[in-house]
């Protein structure tokens, strides 16, 4: 248990580094699109092979399907909220409603592997890190641009990154009264909210900022997280 709460806590590091990184400087937009753009590709590859390829060979195609519906409604429903009641403020709240939506299925994941004796999925842990950063990054410095007290980005990301490294724990505890469902859903519900944050939000962010050169910088980041993933077979 000691090792699932020491390796959520890795993966849900990056979420803080990203919140920090952020707000440490003023980044130029042209580098934040790059990032964003970088880290969507590394998502798009986790969503491909570490969520939805790995949730059908455990429990099947319709626990995927019915999680991915799940995550797809609930980030759509939430991230509305935030937007209402923010009024706009940029992809900022999007960006890290997402990281916390996809971020506790995919601890959890992370934590139900662990219990179940197959290891660190050393692509899934450095696709959480990869598109962590990215995130939390562009999701801090909008936030600042939009007048958001640092104070308030900082407290916020600690508490995301809080409750993500707690998912892990909470995975390996509930491993033993769950079945290949269970983790197919979990799958599925993150891979769901991931994929209408990415549309809605990562990805359009990432083209306004850096420019046509997002594709490529996409392309670049699903290419290495899809290699570490091949690589962990």
């Amino acid at each position: 248990m000691g090792a699932a709460f020491g390796w959520g806590v890795v993966a849900a590091s990056s979420l803080v580094i990203g919140a920090l990184l952020g707000l440490a400087r003023e980044w130029p937009d042209r580098l934040i699109g790059l990032v964003l753009a970088f880290g969507a590709g590394a998502l798009i590859s986790a969503v491909s092979f570490e969520l939805f390829e790995n949730g059908i060979a455990v429990g099947g195609a319709a626990a995927v399907g019915l999680g991915l519906a799940g995550g797809a409604l609930t980030y759509f429903v939430l991230s509305r909220i935030v937007e209402t009641k923010l009024g706009g403020g940029g992809a900022g709240p999007s960006l890290a409603l997402g990281a916390f939506l996809d971020g506790i299925p995919e601890q959890l994941v992370l934590g139900l592997g662990i219990a179940a004796g197959e290891g660190v999925s050393i692509s899934l842990l450095v696709a959480i890190f990869v598109s962590n950063l990215p995130e939390a990054i562009g999701s801090a410095s909008d936030m600042r641009e939009s007048g958001t007290k640092p104070f308030r980005i900082r407290r916020l990301w600690f508490a995301v990154a809080a409750v993500c490294a707690l998912s892990t724990l909470a995975g390996f505890a509930i491993a033993e009264n769950t079945g290949g469902h269970f983790k197919a859903a979990v799958n599925g519900f993150a891979a769901g909210a991931l994929l209408v944050m990415l549309v809605d939000s990562m990805i359009p962010d990432s083209t306004s900022k850096s420019g046509r050169v997002a594709g490529l910088a996409t392309t670049l980041g699903f290419a290495l997280a899809a290699g570490l993933s091949t690589a962990s077979a």
